[in-house]
């Protein structure tokens, strides 16, 4: 099977899509579909439902259905969509081939959720998940630190449908590592830890990053997926430098306020409401004031 529309789909800007809900709490299907279309607008070309900015962990199975549902149908043929997907192996496989059903063309699997993962185990995981639908491309989601290259490597032989890595441990000498010790051309390696991490990741091996604050302003995370494709270093930190402050909000608390910060942005612009659900929470009024003035720098 050619993977490569795909994997070129993975070499850009992976928009993880917030989940707006609606006054009652339930997912604001109108505007969840308007924020796609503003993504999509904005030159967006790959987009993650059930993602973290997507509060995955907060949604119920119905409603990371629907979410998958309602992204594919919106996108069409104007982006990849790489649906979120994970806890149990039953319910990854379930969620997987609910993503193709629907049309998806490629899924991102969330780091396990166990106090105990082995390499092996690990390994095991995901290709579970990648053998039940080698229809799709798979893209795990490596978020701790001590698994090796060699284990995705031992992933990809088994698996040719594991096509990129998710990579979001910060810390670009270990990423330059693991990503040479599986194989640096045989997967699409995405910076998991959007635009701050983006510049350094970028110079050891990646060619995609994730982006949250895309949501807010897609211009502002192709800007910078420009000069990181032109080698112009020095644009994209200019681009860094705009938005670190906004950044350092999400990243505060370890992430304590990641989603938080982003739909707040979006409230500000009028686009959605901030509610988020537990074990988040809505910023503080002394603090909507800080993310509403950042917006209003960027001249959205």
């Amino acid at each position: 099977m050619d993977y490569s529309p795909l994997r070129a789909a993975l070499a850009d800007v992976v928009a993880i899509p917030v989940t707006p809900y609606d006054a009652e709490g339930a997912v604001e299907q109108d505007t969840y579909r308007a924020l796609l279309r503003r993504l999509l607008d904005g030159g967006v070309k790959a987009v993650t439902p059930n993602g973290n900015t997507g509060e995955f962990y907060a949604l119920t199975l119905a409603e990371r259905r629907l979410v998958t549902e309602l992204t594919v149908e919106e996108t069409g043929d104007r982006a990849a969509v790489l649906v979120g997907v994970g806890h149990d192996v039953a319910t990854a496989v379930e969620a997987a081939r609910h993503a193709r059903e629907a049309g998806a063309g490629m899924v991102m699997v969330h780091q396990p959720v166990h106090p105990y993962v082995s390499q092996d185990g690990w390994v095991d995981y995901h290709r579970a998940i990648a053998e039940a639908v080698p229809e799709l491309g798979v893209v795990p989601y490596l978020r701790n630190p001590l698994i090796e290259g060699a284990a995705v490597a031992r992933l990809g032989e088994a698996c040719p449908n594991v096509i990129g890595v998710k990579y979001a441990v910060p810390d670009a000498a270990r990423f330059a590592a693991v990503a040479r010790d599986a194989g640096l051309d045989r997967f699409v390696w995405v910076a998991g830890l959007a635009e701050l991490y983006a510049p350094s990741y970028w110079a050891v091996g990646a060619t995609g990053f994730t982006s949250g604050l895309v949501n807010v302003a897609p211009k502002v995370s192709l800007d910078m997926l420009g000069a990181l494709r032109a080698g112009d270093y020095a644009g994209a930190m200019k681009v860094w430098e705009q938005i670190r402050p906004f950044e350092d909000l999400r990243a505060a608390h370890q992430s304590a306020n990641n989603v938080s910060v982003v739909k707040e942005a979006l409230a500000a612009l009028g686009l959605c409401r901030r509610d988020i659900r537990p074990p988040s929470s809505p910023l503080p009024e002394w603090q909507r004031a800080e993310v509403a003035a950042l917006v209003q720098g960027w001249g959205i």
